[in-house]
Parts: C-alpha cells; structure tokens; sequence
C-alpha cells in the first residue's frame, strides 16, 4: 500500500476508485464501504484508494477537544493495510485547506490532481470551506469533472448506523466488547512507558504508565487487557483515571502485565482492552486497595 502525504499522486495512481472520509477507528460501517469500493476497482481494473485528513477535522476546528481519536495514524495506517488499499492520500487539515471551497475542491483535487473516477462518501459526506459541499453539489459536477458518485447504504445494527461516534460513546459507557464488536477487533491504545511515582511496585503490583494524549478517554476503572511488546505478547490488568485512593492529579493508563518485572521505561506498548471489570474505586486505606487488586487479577485471569 502506498501513502501519499498530499494530494500531489503519481501518475499510475489516478484515474481510480477513491472513498474519503476520516475514517477513525477502522470499524465495521467503514469495512462496508472499502470492500464496495475495492469490488469496484477490481471490477473496472482500476487502483483502489483513500483520501483521508490529519487532523482529525473536529479536532482541528474546535481546540477544546483533546481526546477524540480512536486511532493513531499509525493505527489507521496500520488498519488499512488490511483493507486491500492501492494507496492512501494523508491531507493534512490545516487553516488554508478548511479555507478551500467546495469547488475548488471538485476541480483542483478530485479533477486536477487525483482524477479520480468513482468516488465512494457517506451520505451526510460534507466537504470545503464552512462544509458547503454536498452530495447533491457532488452530483451536480460530475459530468463537467468526469467522475461518478457512489454513496452505500449505511451499515445498520439495532436500527443504529454504526459510526465512529457510537463506538466512543461505548467506551465511555465502558462497554468494551460492544466496542470491539463494532471495530471487529479489541480496541487498543499504544503509548510510551513514562516513570510514575513507583506506588504500585512499592505494594507490590508494579505498573506501566502511559498518557491517554488524543485517544478518547474511555469509561474510568479497572480493563482485563492484553500486552504486546515488541513481539511478546502478555495478559494483564490497566486501571485508566486519576487514583483517588492516592488524590491523584494526572489521568494514566496504569497496567500491570502478568510475568513482566523488568523495567520498561520508553518502551512503546500497546494495550488491548479485553473487557471491563469494575468501576475506578477510592479505597480507606492500602491493604483495602491491595486485596481488590488480587480479586482484579483473579478475575482478569
């Protein structure tokens, strides 16, 4: 799979079948999507692509939301890779591409530098300065710019559309396996090892600290998970919040991996959330904390 960082494409990349959107969290509603897109390329003999943005949109227009994202972009990239993808555009969003208009749009990217043939969006898509564009405006220009819109049917569960915004609001509620059945995968958070103030390895459950940064901050308490480091994979707890039984001030994916006492610091890891186990709880005092810490592991296990 090739990754573009604009949408300055070689030439045996255009003239193909393209899907835009942000795509966050590759889940089951976008799976739907790339597999009607990538039947269609194999149908026309055509590169099959993606024209996605970084940042995320939302994020970009509305400095106050700090934890938003499912994925990385290199949890994104990542996804994708398994999604039968020729190639990938990586836009950046940045103030002069939100000042684009949807015409200009139309005509320098889709037209000018993609050439794209088929071009597959959501229904609600919406595109170009203060989002005046449409599907009825894509559809309006699609003779003069020689591409054919295609918008399928969304995905439905329950009567539900399945988006990227269900999903969060699962893991807030922490409904994880409800999470993971929509991502069709169990949702997991990669992060650095940062040194902590050392609480959990003087009781003696040591912990790898992480900072949650701009991934969607899930329900607070105690996750049976899995580990992955480097190729070693382990099961373990992670507790996510802000340690009450301690007045903690900093929120952290605390976890506590099974048969990993060596020291981690800086080491990336990615913690894979299995299953919610029990709200995040102040204990009176640390031997209370210590025993519910046993129990977690026992239930974990």
């Amino acid at each position: 799979m090739k990754i573009f960082k604009s949408t300055s494409i070689s030439n045996n990349y255009k003239n193909s079948v393209i899907a835009i959107g942000n795509f966050d969290g590759i889940h089951i509603g976008h799976k739907k999507v790339l597999n009607a897109a990538y039947k269609k390329a194999k149908k026309t003999k055509k590169k099959f692509g993606l024209l996605t943005f970084e940042p995320v949109p939302v994020m970009f227009f509305n400095k106050k939301i700090l934890n938003h994202r499912l994925d990385t972009l290199d949890q994104k990239i990542s996804n994708l890779k398994k999604e039968k993808l020729d190639f990938v555009i990586i836009q950046k969003f940045n103030k002069k591409f939100s000042k684009l208009s949807y015409k200009d749009f139309i005509y320098k990217i889709l037209y000018k530098k993609i050439k794209c043939k088929y071009l597959y969006v959501s229904k609600n898509f919406k595109f170009g300065n203060k989002r005046e564009g449409n599907i009825s405006k894509l559809k309006k220009l699609e003779k003069k710019f020689l591409y054919k819109t295609i918008i399928t049917p969304p995905l439905m569960k329950k009567k539900k559309t399945i988006s990227s915004t269900i999903i969060r609001k699962l893991l807030k509620n922490g409904e994880i396996k409800k999470a993971n059945y929509l991502l069709s995968r169990n949702w997991e958070i990669v992060g650095k090892v940062i040194k902590g103030s050392q609480r959990g390895r003087k009781i003696g459950f040591p912990t790898c600290n992480i900072l949650l940064k701009k991934y969607i901050i899930p329900r607070f308490g105690v996750y049976a998970v899995n580990v992955k480091i480097n190729n070693i994979f382990k099961k373990g707890i992670a507790n996510i919040g802000y340690r009450p039984t301690f007045n903690g001030k900093k929120l952290l994916l605390e976890v506590n991996i099974f048969g990993i006492k060596k020291n981690l610091y800086n080491k990336n890891i990615n913690v894979v959330f299995n299953k919610f186990i029990r709200p995040e709880k102040k204990f009176n005092n640390i031997i209370e904390l210590k025993n519910q810490i046993r129990k977690d592991i026992k239930q974990a296990k």
